[in-house]
């Protein structure tokens, strides 16, 4: 009876279930939303995996014995193999932060007496983002770019032969059993690579994210400094009649990063998987040309060829009134068709996403005909 009320004041209020204000206390937290600079540390677009098939049970070893049966014959079991290491593209995956250093199939199960096999090693699934390309010394082995895709990364070892497997006329009683064989082992490079039909590409601060906020439903950072994108961001662009396109956001490019200067060579790679390039330019800038030279010269020094895909010049912010004086000088430096919009107000967007569809129904048309 002592005891009771030195047990009341030494329990937390956290434990009390009557309480109404302490219940309240216990109720789960809404998450706050992560900051795009905090993103970077979740996402990752590179990892070095070892993965190593599960070993193959051994063989059984043993002999049918029972009462007036003495000499019954071997009925050793064979072992059960190992189990997979399986990579499987995974659409709801950003990212392959997730993704672990190492994995391990399952081992099989040992033989068994009464001829019973020894039970298969279960498989290891390691989900990846859709995108994600596979290497090994420096050799593509696998491209996963479909959902539910999968590729064996390493396989389980076979599972060893119970001595009932030699029986043979010549050998009536064999007592030869064999272990399970190792599993495969190697080293993978995994490498994300953003899947989209078309890619944004720009400096910073040109309005790529403002741009794709407006076209799409994908919500990257928007804000007044450089480098407000630190992560490739995909949206899609929905048609009447139920067509989409997917827009990649990548994170902007500075002089010099085919040297890997700024975010450099990281997000310079997103760029090959995209068929059509929108090259977005300020044009609120002095000589929004030079802007488009210089973009191409890194796509270019990148991968050779990467620049002449087809595309449209965006002429971003004519908002602006030294955007509207820059306009014509731009058109007249440029060959390509320039389409002069503003993603803040979403004066013209109505041009880009007609164009953009003429020109994903011309991609669509050409791979179709090659097959």
């Amino acid at each position: 009876g002592l005891w009771k009320p030195l047990l009341l004041l030494l329990s937390p209020a956290g434990f009390s279930t009557t309480c109404a204000r302490c219940a309240k206390d216990r109720r789960l937290r809404q998450k706050r939303a992560i900051s795009e600079r905090q993103l970077t540390r979740y996402f990752v677009d590179q990892r070095k995996v070892r993965v190593v098939g599960g070993h193959g049970g051994g063989g059984g070893h043993s002999f049918y014995s029972e009462p007036r049966k003495v000499f019954g014959g071997p009925d050793g079991g064979n072992g059960g193999d190992g189990g997979h290491v399986i990579l499987k593209a995974d659409q709801q995956m950003k990212s392959l932060s997730s993704v672990f250093p190492f994995y391990q199939g399952f081992h099989g199960g040992r033989g068994g007496s009464k001829n019973c096999y020894g039970a298969n090693g279960a498989h290891v699934y390691v989900k990846v983002p859709v995108g994600t390309v596979v290497k090994e010394d420096g050799r593509v082995v696998a491209d996963l770019t479909q959902h539910g895709e999968e590729f064996i990364a390493a396989y389980g070892g076979a599972g060893g032969k119970g001595n009932r497997f030699f029986l043979s006329n010549e050998s009536r009683a064999p007592t030869l059993f064999t272990p399970g064989e190792p599993g495969q082992e190697r080293l993978l490079h995994l490498e994300l690579k953003t899947t989209a039909h078309a890619g944004l590409v720009g400096f910073p601060n040109a309005g790529k994210s403002s741009l794709l906020r407006a076209i799409s439903r994908a919500k990257p950072a928007v804000a007044a400094y450089p480098f407000t994108t630190l992560n490739p961001h995909v949206g899609i662009v929905h048609y009447q009649d139920y067509e989409q396109v997917a827009v990649a956001d990548i994170p902007g490019l500075i002089k010099g990063a085919h040297q890997n200067r700024g975010l450099g060579m990281a997000f310079l790679k997103h760029i090959e998987r995209c068929r059509l390039l929108l090259y977005v330019v300020d044009l609120s800038l002095p000589q929004p040309w030079v802007q488009l030279q210089h973009l191409k010269y890194e796509l270019e020094e990148y991968e050779k060829g990467l620049s002449e895909r087809p595309g449209v010049v965006i002429g971003n912010k004519i908002d602006l009134a030294q955007s509207r004086i820059n306009l014509p000088l731009l058109r007249e430096q440029v060959a390509e068709r320039v389409i002069a919009l503003s993603a803040l107000t979403g004066d013209n967007l109505e041009e880009l996403l007609l164009h953009l569809r003429e020109l994903y129904d011309t991609y669509v048309k050409t791979e179709q005909s090659q097959g």
